[in-house]
Parts: C-alpha cells; sequence; structure tokens
C-alpha cells in the first residue's frame, strides 16, 4: 500500500510518498502516520497575507517536518534526485528485495521536487559541456542546491527514518556537503558498491596489480572521479574512459538511444565496454542510468556490468532490518 501527496502551490513542487507493505503470510501491517494540519498548506497564488510572499520553499519544508511522521523507526528516507523515474525504480528496487526475502520489508518516504531536473536538463542533453569538465553551469548557485537538498534531507529524518540514500548519481558529488549535520546514516552510493566489491574478494586479472574496475558515466567530470575516489579508497584500481572513448562511444549511444536506435545504441555500448575490458577490468559499474537500458540482461557483454544503485538498496535494506532488530 503506498499513501502519496503533493503540495501543488509549494514553490518547489516537493512530491512526497510514504510506502507501507503488508506481510500477507503474517497479516501483519506497518503502520505510518501522516498529518496534514491546513496550517503546513501554503496559500494559494494571490494571497493578501504579505507574510506570505516573503516565506521561502525552504520555511515550508521545516514546517512540513513537524506535521509529517510515521510510526516505523525502520522506515527508508529516500531524496529524490534529477530523474523522478530513477527515483521510483530505486523504490520498486526496495520492494523487489523485500519480495525476494519473503519479508513485508521497511516503509520508505520518497521526496521529490521536480524542479532538480530542470536546472539539469540543458547540460544533460549537452555532450560538450560534459567532456570539457565545465561542471560551473550545473547549478547557478551551488550553495542553494546543497541548501534545497539538505533541507529535504532534514524532512526525511524529521519524519522518523532510520537512514538516508539519494539515489542519483550527479546528486552524489556533493553527498559530503548535504551529509553535514545529519542525525541518522545517509548512505553513499559510492561506499556501498566499493564496500560490496571488497567484500566479494575479486582477483586481479593480470599478476602484480590489484583488480580494476570499470567506470562508465555519461559525466565523467563529475560522476566517474567521485566512483574513483570511492573505489581507490577500498584499494581497487579504477579505468575510466578516455575522452576520446567517451565522445565517440558512450554519448553517441546515449543520443542513439533517445532516438530509439536500439541496435545503433548497443553497438556503441559495446564498444565502450570492450575498451575498458581489454584493460583487464573485473567488472565495470554502469554510473549513468540511461546506461541500463542499453543491453539485454542475457546479453554476455552484461554479465560484465553492474548497477551501484542495487548496492545502494541492499545497503539500505540492511540498515533499515539492524534498526528493526535494535528495537
Amino acid at each position: 500500500m503506498s499513501l502519496c501527496f503533493k503540495s501543488f502551490n509549494y514553490p518547489s513542487n516537493i512530491s512526497c510518498c510514504l510506502s507501507k507493505h503488508t506481510s500477507q503470510s503474517q497479516g501483519k501491517k506497518n503502520p505510518a502516520l501522516l498529518r496534514l494540519p491546513s496550517s503546513i498548506i501554503p496559500p494559494a497564488e494571490g494571497s493578501d497575507n504579505p507574510a506570505d510572499s516573503n516565506r521561502s520553499p525552504l520555511s515550508n519544508i521545516s514546517s512540513l517536518d513537524r506535521s509529517f511522521s510515521i510510526q516505523q523507526d525502520n522506515s527508508i528516507g529516500i531524496i529524490g534526485g534529477v530523474s523522478a523515474t530513477s527515483s521510483l525504480n530505486f523504490a520498486k528496487k526496495l520492494v523487489k528485495l523485500n519480495l525476494k526475502d519473503e519479508d513485508s520489508g521497511p516503509p520508505f518516504v520518497l521526496c521529490s521536487d521536480p524542479s532538480l531536473s530542470k536546472e539539469f536538463l540543458s547540460l544533460e542533453k549537452s555532450s560538450s559541456a560534459f567532456l570539457s569538465g565545465k561542471t560551473e553551469g550545473l547549478y547557478t548557485d551551488h550553495s542553494l542546491l546543497v541548501e534545497n537538498l539538505r533541507s529535504k534531507r532534514v524532512f526525511l529524518e524529521n519524519s522518523g527514518v532510520c537512514c538516508t540514500v539519494m539515489p542519483c548519481h550527479i546528486l552524489h558529488s556533493w553527498h559530503d556537503e548535504i551529509k553535514e549535520g545529519c542525525s541518522v546514516p545517509f548512505l553513499n552510493v559510492g561506499e556501498c558498491v566499493a564496500k560490496e566489491l571488497k567484500e566479494a574478494k575479486l582477483r586481479p586479472l593480470e599478476a602484480g596489480s590489484p583488480p580494476r574496475i570499470g567506470v562508465l558515466a555519461t559525466n565523467g567530470t563529475l560522476v566517474g572521479r567521485f566512483y574513483q575516489e570511492k573505489l581507490e579508497n577500498e584499494g581497487f584500481e579504477v579505468v575510466l574512459p578516455d575522452k576520446a572513448t567517451v565522445e565517440h562511444t558512450v554519448i553517441p549511444a546515449v543520443e542513439a538511444l533517445k532516438r530509439k536506435d536500439f541496435e545503433g545504441a548497443q553497438n556503441l555500448f559495446r564498444i565502450a565496454l570492450q575498451v575498458l575490458l581489454v584493460r583487464a577490468v573485473n567488472t565495470v559499474i554502469l554510473a549513468s542510468d540511461e546506461l541500463q537500458e542499453l543491453l539485454p540482461t542475457d546479453d554476455p557483454l552484461w554479465g560484465k556490468c553492474i548497477n551501484p544503485m542495487d548496492a545502494l538498496a541492499r545497503s539500505s535494506i540492511k540498515c533499515a532490518q539492524s534498526a528493526r532488530r535494535g528495537n
């Protein structure tokens, strides 16, 4: 069962979704409480109250923080990223993991802000901006972006979640800043996937070198370097595609996918993967949502790829299970 609400007059158009699962085998429900008093609903446009016009989006979030709570302290908080579809796909991962374990699983709260996608849309469509490494235009005011996301994190914490996740590759570039002052674990996708790979005890494919991990991203400057740092902290050697590979295979593959040229997209993507695999990488991290759609799951090359968001989902489930056992 899921319960969703949206504040349509809310300046940042925040949408939130509270999901609670029912275990048919046990016949138990995870109780949840949603309180939306009229005091938190912003006035409609054209309000005569002068104070309303000076109210910032962040002040509205603070009001929401005090009005929305859940009674399950094993709940997972999800900060929606640039793509609403990706946020929902992550929520589906949590549900699938719960079904796999034959457990009702922890409830989760999803907070999504559509304005984020508008800020990134122009650069996402511009491969030249990504390739040149010019990221200063990614968000007009970096401090406002961090403040925006931090306020969502605080909202989720005040809602009673046991941990918070942000299933967005690009936004993880500011994870440490958004994390400042957090009261519950704020899981990092790079650390989660690096930890799982470390636990897998991979053997080097070349003698005398550590295990190598390839990273493919449409934005190598922000995202690729972020994963590189986390993987190197665990002792891995990281292989990133050079500029020519990204420019002539990765970016065109995504563009072909958007044109629905699936065959062309797959051929280009296979070339990009082979460029990394010939350098003796054990596996390739696909650090882009678009890249997840380029190969069928039965393709041999797909077996060499991993989606880091799977590791983030598994880690959040473990955190929730640990919180539940601690009660």
